[in-house]
């Protein structure tokens, strides 16, 4: 009764040797094989089929907060790695403008000054990157990840008029589902299901459902989150056949 039992860290660690091994997917698989060879599992039997959120671990930003938050990372990542381009290319009022979080910055109030303050921030985003695609080492530069992000989120919420930042209304923007909610994680989506809204990934669970068995996960997969349960069903018939536990009746539960 003294012992505390392992630390919940140890949990996060093994998962995430998995996921960079690629390996997921083996326990999982393994644990079905030793499930049919004692016969827990089979094929032609029935199935269900359902999903769930997945909450992103980020910061819930609104779009002034997104854009802002998206160029502080850009620059970061540039300083770090060019920080001689980065003094020479940085305008002075930049390092005062994302010196800190933008969610932790005291926004201005009032739609017009909020509008005047994204397309000011739009701005600094499009004359960085000038100055990227004109420098020699462009393509190494353009290569780091928070560049490239930088890039997708000025086309979602910018257009560029006269050399200035042009703030897009919500008429004009994308899709929710082309749309990245954080510039730390760019696969995030809003998600709604039965009522119920979330930032992040949905997971789409497949178990038997069978009465004289008991009911065991049989293939797991995580999507985007706009990713609607319907759309799964050939993914998921693939997948359970390629395991031959394709069953005879699949139920969906409705979203």
């Amino acid at each position: 009764m003294t012992d505390t039992g392992f630390d919940f860290s140890v949990l996060s660690e093994f998962r995430r040797r998995l996921v960079n091994g690629n390996a997921e997917t083996l326990l999982v698989n393994t644990m079905l094989e030793r499930f049919r060879e004692q016969g827990l599992v089979k094929a032609h039997g029935q199935q269900r089929s359902d999903s769930t959120h997945v909450l992103a671990a980020i910061r819930l930003l609104n779009r002034t907060e997104l854009v802002g938050e998206t160029m502080r990372a850009a620059l970061n990542q540039l300083t770090a790695q060019f920080p001689e381009w980065i003094q020479q290319v940085a305008a002075f009022e930049w390092f005062t403008r994302y010196g800190h979080r933008i969610e932790d910055t005291r926004l201005p109030k009032g739609q017009a000054a909020r509008q005047a303050y994204a397309e000011q921030v739009g701005t600094d985003g499009f004359k960085l990157l000038a100055a990227l695609d004109s420098d020699e080492q462009c393509l190494t530069m353009c290569a780091l990840s928070s560049v490239h992000t930088l890039r997708l989120a000025w086309a979602h919420h910018f257009k560029e008029v006269d050399g200035k930042a042009s703030w897009l209304p919500g008429a004009e923007l994308l899709p929710a589902a082309e749309r990245f909610e954080s510039p730390y994680d760019t696969d995030t989506r809003c998600g709604n299901k039965a009522g119920s809204n979330w930032i992040g990934y949905r997971v789409h669970l497949s178990e038997t459902c069978d009465n004289e068995r008991p009911h065991l996960i049989t293939h797991v997969d995580t999507t985007l989150a706009t990713v609607p349960d319907v759309s799964m069903t050939a993914v998921l018939h693939q997948a359970l056949s390629d395991k031959n536990l394709l069953p005879d009746e699949h139920l969906l539960i409705p979203a």
